[in-house]
């Protein structure tokens, strides 16, 4: 009787295994995009001219998920034109558009060069297309002819003629009537 008890112990020993890393990955879901497109080149245009050229060396769309998104990890570089074709240059190291909420991340070395030689300079904005409206918490430099100045929190309009800011630190030259700036 010894001997079965023994070989039913055994038996139960050696059959059980260490799963536990099967066990951890059971409700692991990995997000896989729907699509990855390499080196692309977007153009959109508007009564034949062209408004907008977005280039980036990859893009991977998610909105085959619940809160729709589409990446670009390896950075963007968005090229704007106005009606007089003066370009505007936004650039990032990483980049997400929220399908739902129609918002975009910029994120790391984000710089917008506006064709006017005004610079803005942070680590990550937001910005909102439908809105035309920027807007971070992180700190942030712009300098143009009239302006020389670092902070905390931005909310502007694309043309930087109305924005708030937090703390504010540097030059700043208002004239009235003109670029209306409030520090909160």
């Amino acid at each position: 009787m010894n001997t079965y008890k023994l070989f039913i112990f055994f038996f139960c020993f050696i059959s059980c295994q260490d799963n536990f890393e099967e066990i951890k990955n059971i409700n692991n879901h990995e997000i896989f995009p729907i699509g990855i497109a390499e080196n692309i080149k977007l153009i959109y245009t508007d009564s034949a001219r062209v408004k907008v050229v977005l280039t980036s060396t990859l893009n991977k769309d998610f909105t085959n998920q619940p809160f729709p998104y589409s990446e670009f990890p390896n950075g963007i570089q968005i090229n704007f034109f106005d009606n007089q074709n003066q370009k505007t240059i936004v650039t990032a190291d990483y980049a997400v558009t929220y399908s739902k909420t129609n918002i975009v991340d910029l994120v790391g070395n984000v710089i917008i060069n506006i064709y006017d030689g005004s610079v803005l300079r942070t680590s990550q904005l937001y910005w909102d297309p439908e809105q035309e409206w920027l807007f971070t918490e992180k700190k942030f430099s712009f300098k143009n002819i009239d302006y020389d100045i670092v902070a905390t929190r931005l909310d502007a309009n694309r043309s930087f003629t109305i924005f708030n800011t937090g703390e504010l630190d540097g030059q700043v030259i208002v004239a009235d009537g003109e670029n209306k700036i409030n520090e909160n």
